[in-house]
């Protein structure tokens, strides 16, 4: 008999080769496609190419051969016809608003909010609510390629909840604003809320709390400035809605003679990690402020186009080296979907028909814009936004199979003006594949759909009612 030690020694030896065959490194998972389009710094495309991951990272990347030959998985995922690339990153949303989807369209954005969004909020809008809002949401994003979002809504933990059981990278702002909200009656209970948000979540993988003051016309300017103090306390990002609409840049110019922008710099509130949704009308000086703060700007163009904010000078940030991501915003008449293959298209033809130049924002600069520049606005680029190796495995394949993808010419091309959020077929976050076939993997998809309907029917009788009172001689 052999002696035990050399026993064991056999038994390790083959456990090892098991592990990692008879060449090459073990992985956990290699995907393969038709393209893997990376958004590295070169911007490189792979044809015929592959990628290696390892727990929650990409280790390598190139053409398929290569990986082939140097890496093992225990997993493969041959995406066949399709390109892979980073996953989308939705630079500012409300989330749990999914469930007012086309509650109240086609208005300007303050009779909007205050007609419409405050009223049915303040009815509707309690803990079970958000949960269930969020789940839709992030349903409907991860199934047209969403990996990472950025929200601000009430009940932020409960989103936090949500996002993580899902499977998905949330940048989550608790809201504080200068009104009772359904979660909080003041903002110094909302500031209290927050900070113990920001302490349970400041070390999360997947989850990155921020403090999100509402705008500087719902708060005052004391509550921005404790916002701004508590965000740099926990050094932790400050969200904030900034010159969306021409009547909150009036209203600050006659009250403060300041522009939103010039305002907020003045308090200090812009010394540090933000996030500024919509900039649509932000002039030159602001942009330089922007860009001396290291502001990142998040740009909506479906919102700003139905709610007819005005159209966000893209091409001067951009020149400007400011860092501009794309967003949604929420889906309850601003937009009414979380689609941000949609958000890119509708952005480059947006920047094309204002200025009057087709080259004004081409569609490479438009993918970029979804992936790795919504994670330089959100100050993530060294974890996500592009695949290189070492960052987390935040990834997308797209089928090519379609008519609508086919022919190809121009990959960038195929990805803004051509291919769909139905065209996603996988979906995997920090390493973890969540839709597999267009099938989410982590959540009831019946089951959400039919609390939605649920949602629907009780919050659509009054407002019948309404409408019918109003018909009445």
């Amino acid at each position: 008999m052999l002696p035990t030690f050399r026993k064991l020694l056999l038994v390790a030896a083959a456990i090892m080769l098991a592990a990692c065959g008879s060449h090459g490194t073990a992985v956990d998972t290699i995907w393969t496609a038709r393209y893997v389009v990376t958004m590295d710094p070169q911007r490189t495309v792979i044809e015929d190419g592959a990628l290696a991951i390892s727990g929650d990272h990409i280790v390598e990347a190139g053409p398929r051969a290569t990986i082939d030959a140097k890496y093992t998985a225990a997993q493969r995922l041959d995406a066949g016809d399709a390109i892979i690339t980073p996953g989308l990153i939705n630079t500012h949303t409300h989330a749990a608003m999914s469930l007012f989807r086309g509650i109240a369209d086609d208005l300007k954005l303050q009779e909007w909010l205050d007609k419409y969004i405050f009223p049915a909020e303040a009815k509707n809008v309690d803990r079970e609510f958000v949960r269930w809002g969020t789940r839709l949401a992030v349903l409907e994003m991860a199934l047209s390629g969403t990996t990472t979002y950025t929200d601000m809504y009430y009940f932020e933990d409960t989103v936090a909840e949500e996002t993580k059981r899902a499977g998905l990278r949330g940048v989550l702002g608790e809201t504080i604003i200068g009104m009772p909200s359904p979660d909080y009656k003041t903002p110094q209970a909302a500031l209290a809320g927050t900070e113990a948000f920001l302490r349970t979540y400041g070390n999360d993988p997947l989850i990155v709390p921020a403090v999100a003051p509402h705008s500087i016309y719902t708060n005052s300017d004391e509550t921005l400035v404790a916002c701004r103090r508590l965000a740099n306390q926990y050094q932790k990002p400050l969200l904030i809605h900034l010159s969306e609409t021409k009547k909150e840049n009036d209203d600050a110019l006659s009250a403060r003679k300041k522009t939103p922008t010039a305002a907020l710099d003045s308090l200090g509130v812009l010394n540090g990690w933000t996030v500024a949704a919509h900039g649509v009308w932000l002039d030159d000086a602001d942009l330089a402020i922007l860009k001396a703060r290291g502001t990142g700007l998040a740009h909506c163009p479906s919102s700003n186009m139905m709610l007819a904010s005005g159209v966000a000078p893209v091409v001067k940030m951009l020149m400007l080296d400011i860092p501009v991501g794309l967003g949604t915003d929420g889906v309850a008449g601003s937009n009414n979907d979380h689609n941000m293959m949609e958000e890119m298209d509708l952005a480059a033809k947006l920047q094309k028909v204002s200025t009057g130049d087709p080259q004004a924002l081409t569609a490479k600069e438009a993918f970029a814009m979804a992936t790795i520049g919504g994670a330089k606005a959100l100050r993530l680029d060294k974890l996500i936004g592009s695949i290189e190796p070492g960052k987390r495995a935040d990834l997308i394949a797209i089928r090519l199979d379609q008519p609508n993808a086919v022919p190809l010419y121009n990959v960038y091309s195929q990805l803004v003006y051509a291919l769909k959020g139905a065209d996603v077929s996988d979906v995997m976050v920090n390493g973890k594949l969540i839709v597999r076939e267009r099938k989410m993997l982590t959540l009831n998809q019946p089951e959400i759909l039919a609390r939605a309907e649920e949602y629907r029917k009780s919050i659509a009788a009054p407002l019948t009612r309404k409408t019918l009172a109003s018909k009445t001689p």
